[in-house]
């Protein structure tokens, strides 16, 4: 099983941390879901010590939801150091994660995320004072490298080791490349035999199949999926029996499809309130009816609702279309 530090996970299939959808209402639904490891989406150090009242809401880990790992970004040492204090001395969570695959122009600009991947040294040094200065193991996400030219997994990963890291994350993809072309498995692979400690494979693992493969073939300790799971908690679920015996469970139903979307919709809420989480879920539930037939439609509606009512009637209305057309296929 993975082991991160003195934390022990059921499995080795981890939720990824995706800003904007990692919330607790999704996390909870992932662990539900059978997910060994959550990660939530990704908190600004500087928000942290500003104390930013929705920075500070994204650090709530309900109980239920552990082991977690929250994750923070940065790029000056004394204030991300400072940030991982607060987390370790004031939150629940298991993990302190740091971010060094962030691809996005607003976070590299501010020599954090993915701009990180260019200097080993700085690596380095970083993740060490982080480890001086907290409790709870550390550990990072990075991508492979920058671009072609500067791909420096081996060192990066080598840098997090030396530095007391207690595992890193690898997504096999360049920071250029964003989350297009394909994840190179190769260099994840050499990463793994470059270190110690454990290492997560991320990137295109959109099957069960493929999450063995990546375990037996390129000899990870973890799998992460992330835009896998996207409206398709499924994904995890149908992995870890595939892992655990060779096992695929069958597909959901759409109707299964509709009653976790309406779960999530409430979980959310509850956390965030009616009128930002119908308009929050309007992305989720594009990606729950995804592959429906007739979605477009439905679609179009619920980006233009603001109450629960008329998302919930909406798609009760939609489901017993579907299976009302199945039966007349019978």
């Amino acid at each position: 099983m993975l082991k991160i530090g003195d934390i022990k996970m059921k499995n080795q299939v981890v939720l990824a941390p995706m800003a904007g959808v990692c919330n607790p209402a999704f996390r909870l639904i992932a662990k539900e879901f059978g997910a060994g490891l959550v990660c939530a989406e990704m908190v600004s150090d500087k928000a942290i010590l500003h104390q930013n009242e929705k920075s500070l809401q994204m650090l709530y880990v309900d109980e239920r939801e552990k082991p977690l790992s929250l994750q923070i970004f940065g790029g000056e040492k004394e204030t991300l150091v400072e940030a991982a204090r607060f987390v370790d001395q004031n939150t629940n969570a298991d993990i302190i994660d740091i971010n060094m695959g962030c691809p996005v122009p607003k976070i590299t600009k501010c020599d954090a995320g993915a701009r990180w991947l260019l200097d080993p040294t700085k690596i380095y040094e970083m993740v060490a004072a982080t480890v001086d200065a907290v409790k709870k193991p550390v550990t990072v996400k990075m991508r492979i490298g920058w671009d072609e030219d500067h791909i420096f997994a081996i060192e990066n990963a080598q840098a997090v080791e030396r530095a007391g890291g207690s595992a890193v994350a690898v997504h096999g993809r360049t920071r250029v490349q964003m989350y297009e072309g394909v994840a190179n498995w190769e260099i994840i692979r050499d990463v793994k035999q470059a270190v110690k400690i454990p290492v997560i494979g991320n990137g295109d693992v959109t099957t069960p199949q493929e999450a063995k493969r990546m375990l037996d073939e390129y000899g990870v300790d973890g799998v992460m999926i992330g835009r896998a799971a996207l409206g398709n908690p499924w994904m995890l679920y149908r992995t870890i029996r595939y892992l655990e015996n060779g096992e695929l469970p069958p597909e959901p139903t759409a109707r299964e499809k509709i009653n976790v979307c309406l779960l999530h919709l409430d979980r959310l809420i509850a956390l965030k309130g009616e009128r930002v989480a119908v308009r929050e879920m309007r992305k989720h539930t594009a990606w729950y009816i995804k592959g429906m037939r007739g979605k477009a439609k439905i679609r179009d509606k619920v980006n233009q609702f603001e109450t629960r009512e008329d998302v919930a009637s909406t798609l009760h209305e939609y489901i017993d279309y579907l299976e009302a057309h199945e039966l007349a296929q019978v």
